[in-house]
């Protein structure tokens, strides 16, 4: 008897129709109680992203590149926090866990895509830096409205033409036998790993898209960083250099975090045969505590910002 999550092609050869997210490889009997702190943090991030949304955009003291980056920041933010944890509710509250082969591959894409946003973004904003320090005069001139808004739409597109491959590969599989992951999620190597051909060509696909746009970026920000270095180095005032690198705190602790979960990432998935439960979990985290950690840390360590947004929540009296 074929089961119900398979249908034949050519009268001889069987094709799965739907993957069945299974949750927390070793825990499945009482993960659901996880999903309290992941609404919280779920939560979280919408409602701070958006009231750094909304304060940039009252707040006219606001309306500058550094802030409009954050302000896309934001959004890049909320898509991958909705891209997973609304799914993830979903097989922890309903036991939803049954997921379509079209939506698995829409959401393997979705979080590539943001992942490599967050990453082009903290690019533009180590730009932004680089210019504001080592070339304050030239500022205006260089970083205006026009040059973020094509520095966002040449994000959109590198990033969105150049994760198509993974989605499109792990749809080209031939998944024949098992539909059960081990994962809340759709991952690429979660996903493949059940295929019954050759995966070796999305293994390396990912390799490399990896490698090519999160470390070609990081590769960028660390000499930006090094250049701005340089540049307060010089000035002869401790104040001044102090001031300087002030501004760039904010970016530096979210830089810090974002690329060292990736490797722990992908560190621990090589520990996944022998204790599954840690990469999956360290994946899910990553993809959730960075859209809730990003706008509080700059809410907290920017004074416009904070101002802004307790102006915004009518409490600001309070804390004069």
């Amino acid at each position: 008897i074929m089961p119900p999550f398979m249908k034949v092609y050519n009268n001889s050869h069987f094709q799965i129709t739907e993957f069945i997210l299974k949750g927390f490889p070793g825990i499945y009997n009482w993960q659901h109680w996880l999903s309290l702190p992941l609404a919280f943090l779920y939560l979280s991030s919408l409602g701070a992203n958006l009231l750094i949304l909304l304060t940039i955009q009252q707040d006219s003291s606001l309306h500058q590149p550094m802030y409009q980056f954050l302000g896309i920041l934001s959004v890049v933010d909320m898509g991958l926090a909705t891209t997973i944890t609304p799914k993830i509710l979903a097989i922890f509250w309903f036991d939803a866990k049954a997921i379509s082969l079209p939506e698995c591959f829409a959401q393997i894409y979705a979080i590539h895509y943001f992942l490599a946003m967050e990453s082009g973004i903290f690019l533009c904003m180590a730009f932004d830096r680089y210019v504001a320090i080592c070339h304050p005069l030239r500022y205006p001139t260089i970083v205006t409205d026009s040059s973020v808004f094509k520095a966002t739409v040449f994000m959109v597109l590198r990033n969105g033409l150049a994760v198509m491959p993974v989605p499109v590969l792990a749809a080209q599989r031939d998944y024949c036998f098992s539909n059960e992951i081990e994962h809340c999620l759709c991952s690429n190597l979660g996903v493949t790993s059940l295929a019954c051909d050759d995966r070796r060509l999305n293994r390396i696909c990912q390799l490399v898209i990896a490698w090519t746009l999160m470390g070609g970026d990081l590769c960028l920000i660390i000499l930006s960083y090094a250049l701005i270095i340089n540049s307060v180095l010089r000035l002869n005032s401790a104040k001044a250099a102090s001031k300087a690198l002030s501004t760039c705190s904010s970016h530096l602790i979210l830089i810090l975090f974002f690329y060292t979960t990736i490797i722990v990432v992908s560190v621990t998935h090589l520990a996944g045969r022998k204790f599954p439960l840690i990469p999956v979990l360290f994946n899910v985290l990553h993809n959730i505590i960075p859209p809730a950690l990003n706008p509080i840390v700059y809410a907290l360590r920017t004074k416009e910002l904070r101002l802004g947004s307790l102006r915004i929540l009518r409490v600001d009296k309070e804390y004069r």
